[in-house]
Protein backbone atom coordinates (compact mmCIF):
# COMPACT_ATOMS: atom_id res chain seq x y z
CA UNK A 1 0.00 0.00 0.00
CA UNK A 2 1.64 3.52 -0.77
CA UNK A 3 1.59 6.80 0.50
CA UNK A 4 -1.76 7.52 -0.96
CA UNK A 5 -3.66 4.47 -0.66
CA UNK A 6 -2.64 4.93 3.39
CA UNK A 7 -4.14 8.24 3.70
CA UNK A 8 -7.55 7.24 1.37
CA UNK A 9 -7.74 4.41 3.89
CA UNK A 10 -6.72 6.13 6.94
CA UNK A 11 -9.24 8.92 6.12
CA UNK A 12 -11.94 6.15 5.33
CA UNK A 13 -11.67 4.41 8.76
CA UNK A 14 -12.17 7.64 10.73
CA UNK A 15 -14.95 9.22 8.61
CA UNK A 16 -17.23 6.33 9.14
CA UNK A 17 -16.75 6.42 12.91
CA UNK A 18 -18.08 8.22 15.84
CA UNK A 19 -15.70 7.01 18.44
CA UNK A 20 -11.51 7.20 18.51
CA UNK A 21 -9.89 3.85 17.28
CA UNK A 22 -6.23 2.88 18.66
CA UNK A 23 -3.66 3.03 17.63
CA UNK A 24 -3.01 -0.77 17.14
CA UNK A 25 -6.57 -1.05 15.53
CA UNK A 26 -5.12 1.34 12.91
CA UNK A 27 -2.29 -0.27 12.11
CA UNK A 28 -4.34 -3.67 11.25
CA UNK A 29 -7.05 -1.33 9.62
CA UNK A 30 -4.17 0.27 7.16
CA UNK A 31 -1.96 -2.47 6.91
CA UNK A 32 1.27 -1.15 8.66
CA UNK A 33 3.30 -0.71 11.14
CA UNK A 34 2.85 2.41 14.15
CA UNK A 35 5.15 4.78 13.24
CA UNK A 36 3.97 4.83 9.74
CA UNK A 37 0.16 5.29 10.98
CA UNK A 38 1.80 7.96 13.02
CA UNK A 39 3.45 9.58 9.67
CA UNK A 40 0.35 9.13 8.02
CA UNK A 41 -1.39 11.23 10.74
CA UNK A 42 0.80 14.34 11.11
CA UNK A 43 0.78 14.41 7.28
CA UNK A 44 -2.60 14.87 6.75
CA UNK A 45 -2.90 16.84 9.69
CA UNK A 46 0.09 19.50 8.74
CA UNK A 47 -0.60 19.50 4.79
CA UNK A 48 -4.33 18.68 4.35
CA UNK A 49 -5.73 20.32 7.52
CA UNK A 50 -7.39 16.82 8.61
CA UNK A 51 -9.16 17.15 12.05
CA UNK A 52 -8.01 14.19 13.57
CA UNK A 53 -7.16 14.45 17.44
CA UNK A 54 -6.03 12.09 19.85
CA UNK A 55 -8.44 11.38 22.87
CA UNK A 56 -6.51 10.50 25.87
CA UNK A 57 -9.11 9.40 28.03
CA UNK A 58 -10.49 6.35 25.74
CA UNK A 59 -7.07 5.82 24.17
CA UNK A 60 -7.81 6.42 20.32
CA UNK A 61 -7.92 9.14 17.45
CA UNK A 62 -10.66 10.87 16.33
CA UNK A 63 -12.31 13.14 13.75
CA UNK A 64 -13.21 16.29 15.92
CA UNK A 65 -12.43 19.57 17.52
CA UNK A 66 -13.78 22.75 18.53
CA UNK A 67 -14.14 24.82 15.44
CA UNK A 68 -13.76 22.60 12.89
CA UNK A 69 -16.11 21.26 10.39
CA UNK A 70 -16.83 17.47 11.43
CA UNK A 71 -17.99 16.62 7.38
CA UNK A 72 -14.36 17.54 6.77
CA UNK A 73 -13.43 15.57 3.26
CA UNK A 74 -10.20 15.21 1.55
CA UNK A 75 -9.73 17.94 -1.07
CA UNK A 76 -10.09 17.12 -4.57
CA UNK A 77 -11.13 13.82 -6.40
CA UNK A 78 -9.63 11.29 -4.28
CA UNK A 79 -9.86 7.50 -5.40
CA UNK A 80 -7.83 4.41 -3.72
CA UNK A 81 -5.41 3.30 -7.05
CA UNK A 82 -7.87 0.06 -7.10
CA UNK A 83 -10.46 2.06 -7.27
CA UNK A 84 -9.24 4.05 -10.15
CA UNK A 85 -7.98 1.22 -12.06
CA UNK A 86 -11.70 -0.16 -11.68
CA UNK A 87 -12.75 3.46 -13.41
CA UNK A 88 -10.38 2.55 -15.73
CA UNK A 89 -11.67 -0.52 -16.54
CA UNK A 90 -15.18 0.07 -17.46
CA UNK A 91 -13.98 2.81 -19.76
CA UNK A 92 -12.66 0.53 -21.62
CA UNK A 93 -15.56 -1.90 -21.57
CA UNK A 94 -17.67 1.16 -22.81
CA UNK A 95 -15.18 2.14 -25.77
CA UNK A 96 -14.73 -1.92 -26.78
CA UNK A 97 -18.60 -2.67 -26.54
CA UNK A 98 -19.80 0.32 -28.55
CA UNK A 99 -16.35 2.14 -30.21
CA UNK A 100 -17.01 5.76 -30.97
CA UNK A 101 -20.07 5.66 -28.65
CA UNK A 102 -19.05 8.83 -25.99
CA UNK A 103 -15.66 8.70 -27.21
CA UNK A 104 -15.69 12.52 -27.11
CA UNK A 105 -17.16 12.36 -23.44
CA UNK A 106 -14.91 10.15 -22.16
CA UNK A 107 -11.17 11.11 -23.72
CA UNK A 108 -10.92 13.63 -20.58
CA UNK A 109 -12.57 11.18 -17.76
CA UNK A 110 -9.74 8.60 -19.19
CA UNK A 111 -6.98 10.96 -19.14
CA UNK A 112 -8.05 12.42 -15.73
CA UNK A 113 -7.66 8.93 -14.73
CA UNK A 114 -4.71 7.88 -15.84
CA UNK A 115 -2.77 11.54 -14.27
CA UNK A 116 -4.04 10.79 -10.74
CA UNK A 117 -2.57 7.31 -11.60
CA UNK A 118 0.58 8.10 -12.46
CA UNK A 119 1.09 10.68 -9.75
CA UNK A 120 0.52 7.77 -7.18
CA UNK A 121 3.23 5.90 -9.31
CA UNK A 122 0.72 3.07 -10.42
CA UNK A 123 1.09 2.17 -13.80
CA UNK A 124 -2.32 2.84 -16.18
CA UNK A 125 -0.39 1.11 -19.46
CA UNK A 126 -0.34 -2.60 -18.61
CA UNK A 127 -4.04 -2.76 -17.01
CA UNK A 128 -5.43 -1.08 -19.91
CA UNK A 129 -3.33 -3.31 -22.58
CA UNK A 130 -4.11 -6.38 -20.42
CA UNK A 131 -7.85 -5.83 -20.43
CA UNK A 132 -9.45 -7.93 -23.32
CA UNK A 133 -13.30 -7.59 -24.17
CA UNK A 134 -14.76 -9.39 -27.28
CA UNK A 135 -18.29 -8.09 -28.96
CA UNK A 136 -19.97 -10.51 -30.47
CA UNK A 137 -22.99 -9.79 -32.67
CA UNK A 138 -22.84 -5.96 -31.73
CA UNK A 139 -24.63 -3.34 -33.31
CA UNK A 140 -23.60 0.30 -34.14
CA UNK A 141 -25.15 3.25 -32.83
CA UNK A 142 -24.30 6.87 -33.54
CA UNK A 143 -22.99 9.17 -30.81
CA UNK A 144 -25.00 11.97 -31.78
CA UNK A 145 -28.27 10.19 -31.09
CA UNK A 146 -27.21 7.93 -28.49
CA UNK A 147 -26.31 11.44 -26.81
CA UNK A 148 -30.29 12.75 -27.43
CA UNK A 149 -31.20 9.57 -25.98
CA UNK A 150 -29.59 9.92 -23.12
CA UNK A 151 -30.15 13.77 -22.59
CA UNK A 152 -34.02 13.57 -22.93
CA UNK A 153 -33.34 10.37 -20.32
CA UNK A 154 -31.84 12.84 -17.46
CA UNK A 155 -33.93 15.91 -18.20
CA UNK A 156 -36.81 13.20 -18.48
CA UNK A 157 -38.07 14.65 -21.99
CA UNK A 158 -40.65 13.10 -24.56
CA UNK A 159 -38.62 11.98 -27.93
CA UNK A 160 -40.20 12.36 -31.32
CA UNK A 161 -38.48 9.18 -32.96
CA UNK A 162 -38.44 7.68 -36.07
CA UNK A 163 -38.29 3.66 -35.82
CA UNK A 164 -37.07 1.27 -38.60
CA UNK A 165 -38.60 -2.06 -38.16
CA UNK A 166 -36.49 -4.69 -38.27
CA UNK A 167 -38.95 -7.49 -39.55
CA UNK A 168 -40.57 -5.00 -41.97
CA UNK A 169 -38.22 -2.62 -42.77
CA UNK A 170 -40.61 0.33 -42.48
CA UNK A 171 -40.25 3.50 -41.04
CA UNK A 172 -42.70 4.58 -38.36
CA UNK A 173 -42.68 7.85 -35.84
CA UNK A 174 -43.34 7.33 -32.47
CA UNK A 175 -43.94 9.92 -29.34
CA UNK A 176 -41.93 8.40 -26.86
CA UNK A 177 -41.20 8.77 -22.98
CA UNK A 178 -37.68 7.15 -22.17
CA UNK A 179 -37.85 5.06 -19.22
CA UNK A 180 -34.32 3.60 -19.54
CA UNK A 181 -31.39 2.48 -21.58
CA UNK A 182 -30.43 -0.99 -21.50
CA UNK A 183 -27.14 -3.40 -22.74
CA UNK A 184 -27.92 -6.18 -23.46
CA UNK A 185 -25.93 -8.53 -25.31
CA UNK A 186 -23.80 -6.27 -26.49
CA UNK A 187 -27.10 -3.70 -28.14
CA UNK A 188 -28.25 -1.11 -26.83
CA UNK A 189 -32.01 -0.99 -26.03
CA UNK A 190 -34.38 1.54 -24.92
CA UNK A 191 -37.54 1.07 -22.32
CA UNK A 192 -40.20 3.78 -23.17
CA UNK A 193 -43.33 4.12 -23.58
CA UNK A 194 -44.97 5.01 -26.92
CA UNK A 195 -48.02 7.39 -26.68
CA UNK A 196 -49.19 6.14 -29.86
CA UNK A 197 -49.39 2.46 -29.02
CA UNK A 198 -50.15 3.74 -25.39
CA UNK A 199 -47.89 1.01 -23.93
CA UNK A 200 -44.47 0.06 -23.16
CA UNK A 201 -42.62 -1.07 -25.62
CA UNK A 202 -38.78 -1.77 -26.47
CA UNK A 203 -37.13 -0.14 -29.24
CA UNK A 204 -33.73 -1.27 -30.78
CA UNK A 205 -31.34 2.14 -30.91
CA UNK A 206 -29.63 1.42 -33.63
CA UNK A 207 -33.10 1.30 -35.48
CA UNK A 208 -33.92 4.27 -34.66
CA UNK A 209 -33.08 6.65 -37.56
CA UNK A 210 -33.51 9.82 -35.75
CA UNK A 211 -34.40 11.23 -31.98
CA UNK A 212 -35.79 15.03 -31.10
CA UNK A 213 -36.44 16.26 -28.33
CA UNK A 214 -39.80 17.39 -27.44
CA UNK A 215 -40.68 20.44 -24.97
CA UNK A 216 -43.34 17.61 -23.11
CA UNK A 217 -42.52 16.30 -19.73
CA UNK A 218 -42.06 12.54 -20.05
CA UNK A 219 -44.48 10.34 -18.66
CA UNK A 220 -42.53 8.31 -15.39
CA UNK A 221 -42.95 5.07 -14.19
CA UNK A 222 -41.21 3.23 -11.04
CA UNK A 223 -38.42 1.12 -11.71
CA UNK A 224 -40.06 -1.59 -9.76
CA UNK A 225 -43.08 -1.53 -12.09
CA UNK A 226 -41.08 -1.48 -15.59
CA UNK A 227 -39.30 -4.53 -14.25
CA UNK A 228 -42.67 -6.02 -13.08
CA UNK A 229 -43.74 -5.41 -17.04
CA UNK A 230 -40.86 -5.92 -19.07
CA UNK A 231 -38.03 -8.27 -16.66
CA UNK A 232 -40.54 -10.85 -15.63
CA UNK A 233 -39.93 -13.25 -18.88
CA UNK A 234 -36.93 -14.72 -20.30
CA UNK A 235 -34.89 -12.09 -22.76
CA UNK A 236 -35.53 -8.84 -24.57
CA UNK A 237 -38.73 -10.00 -25.56
CA UNK A 238 -40.14 -9.91 -22.22
CA UNK A 239 -43.43 -8.70 -20.47
CA UNK A 240 -46.17 -11.21 -17.77
CA UNK A 241 -44.61 -14.61 -18.38
CA UNK A 242 -47.33 -17.06 -20.60
CA UNK A 243 -45.44 -20.35 -19.32
CA UNK A 244 -42.15 -22.05 -17.92
CA UNK A 245 -39.80 -24.40 -20.23
CA UNK A 246 -38.25 -26.95 -18.97
CA UNK A 247 -35.17 -27.61 -20.54
CA UNK A 248 -32.90 -31.18 -19.58
CA UNK A 249 -29.19 -30.76 -20.36
CA UNK A 250 -26.95 -34.28 -20.59
CA UNK A 251 -24.90 -35.29 -18.20
CA UNK A 252 -21.87 -33.74 -20.12
CA UNK A 253 -23.09 -30.11 -20.54
CA UNK A 254 -24.99 -29.95 -17.15
CA UNK A 255 -21.92 -28.96 -15.20
CA UNK A 256 -21.84 -25.92 -17.28
CA UNK A 257 -25.48 -24.88 -17.00
CA UNK A 258 -25.74 -25.49 -13.47
CA UNK A 259 -23.50 -22.51 -12.47
CA UNK A 260 -24.93 -19.80 -15.80
CA UNK A 261 -28.02 -18.09 -14.63
CA UNK A 262 -30.83 -17.98 -17.33
CA UNK A 263 -33.32 -15.64 -15.48
CA UNK A 264 -33.57 -14.27 -12.03
CA UNK A 265 -36.79 -16.90 -11.15
CA UNK A 266 -35.36 -20.18 -12.65
CA UNK A 267 -35.65 -22.96 -11.11
CA UNK A 268 -32.82 -25.98 -11.21
CA UNK A 269 -32.28 -29.54 -10.16
CA UNK A 270 -30.02 -32.38 -10.70
CA UNK A 271 -31.57 -35.19 -12.05
CA UNK A 272 -30.18 -39.00 -10.77
CA UNK A 273 -28.53 -40.00 -13.97
CA UNK A 274 -26.29 -36.46 -13.64
CA UNK A 275 -28.35 -34.61 -16.50
CA UNK A 276 -29.51 -30.70 -15.19
CA UNK A 277 -33.58 -29.84 -15.56
CA UNK A 278 -34.00 -26.26 -15.67
CA UNK A 279 -37.27 -24.27 -15.94
CA UNK A 280 -37.00 -20.68 -17.26
CA UNK A 281 -40.72 -18.43 -17.03
CA UNK A 282 -40.89 -16.83 -20.72
CA UNK A 283 -43.38 -15.14 -22.80
CA UNK A 284 -42.16 -14.59 -26.19
CA UNK A 285 -40.50 -17.41 -26.93
CA UNK A 286 -38.14 -16.60 -30.09
CA UNK A 287 -34.67 -15.52 -28.41
CA UNK A 288 -35.30 -18.64 -26.22
CA UNK A 289 -35.43 -20.76 -29.22
CA UNK A 290 -32.51 -19.57 -30.63
CA UNK A 291 -30.76 -20.18 -27.50
CA UNK A 292 -32.10 -23.44 -27.12
CA UNK A 293 -30.68 -24.58 -30.60
CA UNK A 294 -27.00 -23.69 -29.36
CA UNK A 295 -26.94 -26.50 -27.59
CA UNK A 296 -27.81 -28.84 -30.18
CA UNK A 297 -28.33 -32.63 -28.69
CA UNK A 298 -27.21 -32.18 -25.54
CA UNK A 299 -30.69 -30.59 -24.56
CA UNK A 300 -33.88 -31.35 -24.70
CA UNK A 301 -37.10 -29.62 -24.21
CA UNK A 302 -39.43 -31.30 -21.89
CA UNK A 303 -42.13 -28.92 -22.01
CA UNK A 304 -44.06 -27.21 -23.28
CA UNK A 305 -45.35 -29.07 -26.12
CA UNK A 306 -45.94 -26.01 -28.10
CA UNK A 307 -42.68 -25.21 -27.28
CA UNK A 308 -41.35 -28.35 -28.32
CA UNK A 309 -42.77 -28.76 -31.34
CA UNK A 310 -41.38 -25.20 -32.72
CA UNK A 311 -38.01 -26.29 -31.81
CA UNK A 312 -38.31 -29.44 -33.86
CA UNK A 313 -39.25 -27.62 -36.68
CA UNK A 314 -36.48 -25.24 -36.31
CA UNK A 315 -34.13 -28.65 -36.16
CA UNK A 316 -36.44 -30.24 -38.75
CA UNK A 317 -35.65 -27.42 -41.13
CA UNK A 318 -31.67 -26.72 -40.42
CA UNK A 319 -31.53 -30.42 -41.09
CA UNK A 320 -33.41 -30.32 -44.66
CA UNK A 321 -30.63 -27.72 -45.89
CA UNK A 322 -28.07 -30.13 -45.85
CA UNK A 323 -30.28 -33.14 -47.06
CA UNK A 324 -30.13 -33.91 -51.51
CA UNK A 325 -27.06 -33.10 -53.29
CA UNK A 326 -25.29 -30.93 -51.65
CA UNK A 327 -24.88 -26.66 -51.95
CA UNK A 328 -27.41 -25.08 -55.16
Amino acid sequence: MDRFDRIYQLHRTLAGRHTPISLVDLTHEIECSEPTVKRTIAAMRDYLSAPIVYDRERNGYVYSGDGIDPNWELPGLWFSAGELQALLALERMLSTLSPGLLAEELSPFRSRIESLLQRQEVGTGELYERLRILAMGSRDVRPTLFRSIAQALASRQRLDIAYRSRSRDEVSRRTVSPQRLVHYRDTWYLDGWCHMRDGLRIFAVDRIDSAELLAEPADNLEADELDRRLARSYGIFSGVPRASAILRFSAHMARWVADEQWHPQQQGQWLTDGRYELTIPYADPTELIRDILRFGQEVEVVRPETLRALVTKELTAALDQYRGDGPG
